[in-house]
């Protein structure tokens, strides 16, 4: 693995970028883009991917979302599903100027929110020919209709009007911005389950990293995420082959059955069996499972031609 830097928009982005076993500058390979869930930072589940990736023979880039981690962008604390999309592209770019990327031959592989930011962007970005997502989450229909999707979009109108009103006080009164949690920092019985085990990886030393803070800009990101939609206009847009990883036992599985059932190109959804949603982030054997799909999905979407 080599930290790498690239340019995203008069950001600096900060990368870490992953070779094959056995690799030969002389030659081209497929390359990946890997993007981290919400709240995370590439030294966490996007890494890890990112290496084991990059064992089945691509050339693989994780790297801190803008705004975000060791990433440039102000304010930081900003979660910005735009910036986050369009981060995606920076990154094909990066890959492209690279000579022993085949530029015809990207993908990415998104987890959680990052799944979601994944398929937004291959929908409007044709130099990315395939997408994967593990326990993918669409981050605005998430914050809008809750963990579980049991809600309406109508829930989010208290959210908004909080953040509206917060924007107010930050305007008028100064002083710090507010921000909120990504995953709870008390683990209570009412707590989902796929949520209580987010908090125990990153907030304990079993994934913590100090780059990850677990918080995000209150006035400031709620009416972006609110407002977005990682799979509109999936039916007409998304013309490139998907992959969908979850597990049965995930609360978050209404994104990934959501995004198959509406996809009208080529797909495949695996279901993994008593895998909850967290297990894909370091679960050995869930992690294995994952790769042992995204790797051949790949390596046939990715074909030479």
């Amino acid at each position: 693995m080599t930290a790498v830097t690239f340019g995203n928009n008069g950001i600096t982005m900060a990368g870490e970028l992953n070779l094959p076993a056995g690799f030969d500058a002389a030659k081209t390979y497929p390359a990946l883009v890997v993007v981290h869930p919400g709240g995370g930072v590439k030294e966490q589940t996007a890494g890890l991917y990112a290496g084991k990736l990059a064992e089945e023979g691509f050339v693989t880039l994780a790297y801190d979302a803008s705004f975000q981690g060791e990433s440039g962008g102000e304010p930081h604390f900003l979660e910005d599903p735009a910036a986050r999309v369009a981060d995606i592209s920076a990154a094909v770019d990066y890959l492209q100027s690279l000579d022993y990327v085949d530029a015809e031959r990207i993908g990415t592989w998104g987890v959680c929110a990052g799944g979601g930011y994944a398929v937004a962007a291959t929908k409007v970005d044709a130099r990315i020919k395939a997408v994967g997502t593990v326990s993918a989450v669409n981050i605005g229909s998430a914050w809008r209709k809750g963990w579980d999707g049991t809600g309406s979009d109508a829930d989010a109108v208290p959210t908004r009007d909080g953040a509206s009103a917060q924007r107010t006080v930050e305007a008028t009164a100064g002083g710090d911005a507010a921000t909120l949690p990504y995953v709870p920092a008390e683990v209570t019985p009412e707590v989902p389950r796929d949520l209580a085990e987010a908090s125990e990886y990153y907030l304990t030393p079993r994934a913590q990293h100090p780059n990850a803070q677990n918080k995000y800009l209150f006035a400031q990101s709620i009416p972006r995420i609110l407002g977005f939609d990682a799979f509109a206009l999936v039916e007409d847009l998304l013309t490139q082959p998907v992959l969908i990883v979850a597990g049965s036992e995930a609360a978050s599985l209404w994104h990934s059955t959501e995004l198959h059932s509406r996809a009208r190109g080529e797909k495949k959804l695996v279901i993994v069996d008593g895998a909850a949603h967290m297990d894909f982030y370091d679960g050995e054997q869930y992690v294995a499972r994952a790769v042992a799909e995204a790797a051949p999905f790949f390596t046939e979407k990715l074909a030479a031609a």
